[in-house]
């Protein structure tokens, strides 16, 4: 009986130690959520965003622009551990004005469009995520680009000198 006992906690230890481990999950875009890197309010902006959770912290730390969250994660500097992180699935975005509130992706298994001529929510080029290759091709087909995973971006998409008198698309 005492040996059944004992396996039991450990069963019970094990399983509690897998769900401390498994990821938060997105946190809705309310008025409330600022930028991480320029404090403005996000849902003011259009194009995709982003999100990453970080070990230790109770709030997602927000992206006005997926090209920020990329630059983010290239940067060598970072406050804690990442934990989650989710960007906007552009494919059911009810329109480029308004990605959606709650309509995230895992960053790691979105596609992502980069060299797409098309203005992010702060002005510089996008790297615009979506769920599937189809909706990918489609956002391709009008507004050109090709086709990334998370690891793949290029560094220069995120991390490169943006041209302020370049005219950008704003996809509708």
């Amino acid at each position: 009986m005492k040996r059944l006992i004992a396996l039991s906690l450990l069963a019970l230890v094990a399983c509690n130690e897998d769900e401390a481990k498994a990821p938060p999950p997105p946190t809705d875009l309310t008025e409330q959520a600022l930028s991480y890197f320029c404090q403005m309010n996000v849902a003011e902006h259009g194009g995709p965003k982003g999100q990453i959770h970080l070990e230790g912290h109770p709030a997602p730390l927000f992206f006005a622009q997926v090209r920020d969250l990329v630059a983010y994660l290239k940067s060598p500097e970072r406050e804690a551990e990442i934990t989650a992180i989710y960007v906007s699935d552009m494919g059911v975005a009810r329109s480029w004005a308004d990605p959606g509130k709650g309509n995230w992706i895992t960053a790691e298994d979105a596609i992502y469009v980069v060299g797409a001529e098309v203005a992010g929510g702060m002005g510089a080029p996008e790297v615009v995520p979506f769920a599937d290759d189809e909706s990918a091709g489609v956002f391709i087909a009008q507004y050109g680009g090709e086709t990334h995973r998370l690891d793949t971006i290029p560094d220069d998409a995120a991390l490169g000198a943006v041209d302020l008198n370049k005219t950008l698309e704003t996809p509708s």
